[in-house]
C-alpha cells in the first residue's frame, strides 16, 4: 500500500514541540479565510481579547497584528504547551465575538501555524515583521496608522 505525507492540520502538528521559554512566531487563520476583521467593531473586540493577560496563561505576548483574515503573534511561552496557549487564545477570542457580535460559527481554523525562534533570530526582528504586515498588506503606509496591534517593546512615547 502507497503511503502518502501528512497533509493539512497532520502536517502542521508533526515535529510540533513546545520550549519553556522559547519564543515563536505564530499565524493562526480565520475559518475559511473569511475577513471576520475588516469590520472595526469585530477588529476591536479581538484585539481587547487578544491584548489581554487572560488569554495567554503563564506565555507572555510579545508582538501581534491582527489581519483581516488572520492573526500573526510573538509569544514566549511559559510551562504551558504551546497548543494550550493557542487554544486558550483562540476560544477566548470567539466567545468574545459570539457574545458581542452575533457571530455563529468558527471563528478560526482548528490548526495554526508555528516557527520556533533559534537562538540566533532576532525576537525584535520578528517583531518588526509582524508589525509590518499591514504594510505589506497595502492597509496602512505606517504601523503607527495601522489600529490592530501592539508590541511590547512600544511605550508612551512612541505611540506619538
Amino acid at each position: 500500500m502507497a503511503s502518502f505525507p501528512d497533509t493539512g492540520h497532520c502536517a502542521l502538528r508533526r515535529g510540533r514541540v513546545s520550549i519553556p521559554e522559547r519564543s515563536y512566531l505564530l499565524t493562526v487563520v480565520t475559518h475559511r479565510r473569511r475577513c471576520l476583521f475588516l469590520d472595526p467593531l469585530q477588529a476591536r473586540i479581538a484585539s481587547r481579547i487578544i491584548h489581554s493577560d487572560a488569554s495567554w496563561g503563564d506565555a507572555n505576548l510579545l508582538a501581534w497584528v491582527l489581519m483581516p483574515d488572520h492573526w500573526h503573534g510573538l509569544v514566549q511561552l511559559g510551562d504551558e504547551s504551546l497548543f494550550r496557549v493557542v487554544s486558550r487564545f483562540k476560544a477566548h477570542v470567539t466567545r468574545a465575538l459570539h457574545a458581542s457580535c452575533a457571530i455563529e460559527g468558527a471563528v478560526w481554523e482548528r490548526s495554526f501555524h508555528d516557527h520556533a525562534l533559534r537562538i540566533d533570530e532576532g525576537v525584535r526582528q520578528a517583531a518588526r515583521y509582524i508589525v509590518a504586515n499591514p504594510i505589506r498588506a497595502g492597509l496602512a503606509t505606517n504601523a503607527l496608522d495601522y489600529p490592530y496591534w501592539n508590541a511590547i517593546w512600544l511605550g508612551p512615547d512612541d505611540a506619538s
